[in-house]
């Protein structure tokens, strides 16, 4: 009896002994599953870390070009603007020279009209009521002449006893006077006009050149010549 009871004590040791190996199996085997799970979140780990710091260094040299992009577009719409703005005053400038050039050919058309009229108004002297009835009309056509020229801008020159200017002037005589110093202008022949500030018609004048030798020498000539007067007729009556 008493050895059925250590027999099965042993074997209760027994099947403890094995049951606890088998619990130290089954230890070491989850922890090297364990290990063997976490293994692989490790080098997903750093592949991942790899990978994004890839990510960044590859979105930095983009960004980098990106900014380098628009740089260089931002230059170029800057001297684009700047050309088209040029542009823009370079064709209103030269639509302007186009306008004044044509309204300058028209209204040199024009002119010699005025002219005619000024030198109508210089010669007719009207005498009876039709003829200055006529006359004033005829003003009143030349008035509005001169008030159309005006609205655009065309002004008269004053010349007589202005200094001559070849910028404004046309000299069509020179000669001597008494009144007026060199190269200033004694007589206007055409009248001159400017436009907006320009020279529309040049004036056609007569130029002074100061006083001249043949006035100043008279006096000495007409002297020479009584002597020689007196002396004839001291001549003759000696004779």
């Amino acid at each position: 009896m008493i050895e059925k009871q250590s027999d099965n004590f042993n074997n209760l040791e027994g099947n403890v002994s094995e049951e606890v190996n088998k619990n130290d199996d089954s230890s070491k085997i989850e922890n090297q599953v364990s290990e063997d799970k976490q293994s692989p979140d490790v080098d997903d780990e750093n592949i991942y870390a790899e990978d994004l710091k890839n990510t960044i260094t590859n979105n930095d040299a983009r960004l980098e070009q990106l900014e380098k992009e628009h740089e260089t577009l931002k230059s170029q719409y800057v001297r684009i603007a700047a050309d088209f703005d040029n542009f823009r005053k370079r064709q209103s400038r030269d639509q302007d020279d186009l306008k004044v050039q044509l309204v300058s050919k028209a209204l040199t058309a024009i002119l010699p009209i005025v002219d005619n009229f000024e030198r109508a108004r210089q010669q007719l002297k009207p005498e009876s009521e039709e003829a200055q009835t006529l006359h004033r009309s005829y003003q009143g056509l030349y008035k509005q002449l001169v008030e159309v020229l005006k609205q655009q801008g065309v002004s008269p020159m004053r010349v007589v006893a202005q200094q001559f200017d070849p910028k404004l002037h046309e000299a069509v005589l020179r000669e001597p006077s008494q009144e007026f110093h060199e190269d200033i202008i004694t007589e206007e022949l055409q009248r001159g006009y400017h436009l907006e500030g320009k020279v529309l018609r040049h004036a056609l004048v007569k130029v002074s050149m100061g006083p001249g030798q043949q006035n100043s020498q008279q006096p000495e000539e007409k002297d020479k010549v009584e002597e020689d007067i007196d002396s004839e007729n001291s001549i003759s009556e000696d004779n």
